[in-house]
């Protein structure tokens, strides 16, 4: 025991831990019983703040500088990306500018005035549509005192619809594409098929359950694919030549398995029609 006690740095450092224990246990009851930490306790806290803002403010700068580095190169490309297509459709442009001045010049020159696929529009809204003539017809909100004629075609969204059948001061019918009564008009199309071939016919019937026109009695030979393009043919001298109707969704055979039926999937929703063009004639 006598000589436990005989060695003085043990002794040192047996009273040093009970000293640092009983601060340490006053500390904890000092804290809880007040609501600010003691002095010597703040000065730490401070001095441990101060240091983490030291350490980190640079480092957070580093970051921030990196990431705004990173986002200028990814602007900069952007930048270019856009400066290339805004270059392009610059040049797109100019070059429509010059094929519309060349034609109107060759037009000229061959003494030609407007052609099958020369019109202007007339934007107009449906205001009727009864569920009995759903298929077969609608009225629209322009006529005869906004250019309106008899036999214009008429065009919703990126397809033909149908022709203007009767004409009013303030209002005009629409006979559809899809309407499949026997004296309705006719309309003349084409398909654009493959190496530039094209084939001409007849709308001639429209199956409402599955939403597609019908061109029928083709005994030519010519190849068809689905996705061939089909638009008005202007053979029949009252639609312009070019206006887009639609593809081809299917190619199969008649009843008698003479002739080729075509269905076409129409380019404008006839199930949903608001708002609609009307093409006249340059």
């Amino acid at each position: 025991m006598q000589k436990f006690f005989s060695n003085r740095k043990l002794v040192i450092i047996i009273i040093c831990l009970i000293i640092s224990f009983g601060l340490m246990t006053l500390s904890v009851s000092v804290r809880n019983k007040r609501s600010t930490p003691p002095v010597i306790q703040q000065f730490g806290n401070d001095i441990v703040g101060f240091g983490d803002r030291f350490v980190a403010t640079p480092m957070n700068g580093i970051q921030h500088g990196f990431v705004s580095l990173k986002n200028l190169l990814n602007t900069y490309q952007e930048n270019e990306q856009l400066k290339s297509k805004v270059d392009q459709l610059v040049q797109t442009q100019v070059k429509d500018q010059a094929l519309e001045k060349e034609n109107k010049q060759l037009k000229q020159q061959l003494q030609v005035g407007s052609t099958m696929t020369s019109y202007d529009k007339i934007n107009a809204a449906v205001i009727s549509r009864t569920p009995s003539s759903w298929a077969s017809q609608l009225i629209i909100n322009k006529g005869q005192a906004s250019g309106i004629k008899k036999n214009m075609p008429v065009i919703a969204g990126q397809g033909l619809i149908g022709t203007v059948s009767e004409v009013n001061k303030t209002n005009s019918k629409v006979v559809l594409i899809s309407n499949t009564a026997e004296n309705s008009n006719r309309f003349a199309v084409q398909i654009a098929g493959d190496g530039g071939k094209v084939l001409n016919g007849i709308i001639t019937d429209y199956n409402d359950d599955t939403s597609q026109l019908i061109m029928g009695n083709i005994t030519s030979k010519e190849k068809i694919s689905k996705g061939d393009k089909v638009a008005t043919s202007g053979l029949g001298g009252v639609v312009p030549k070019g206006i887009y109707i639609g593809t081809v969704s299917k190619v199969g055979k008649d009843d008698y398995g003479l002739a080729k039926k075509v269905y076409i999937k129409p380019a404008a929703d006839l199930h949903d029609i608001e708002i609609v063009s009307v093409a006249v004639k340059e």
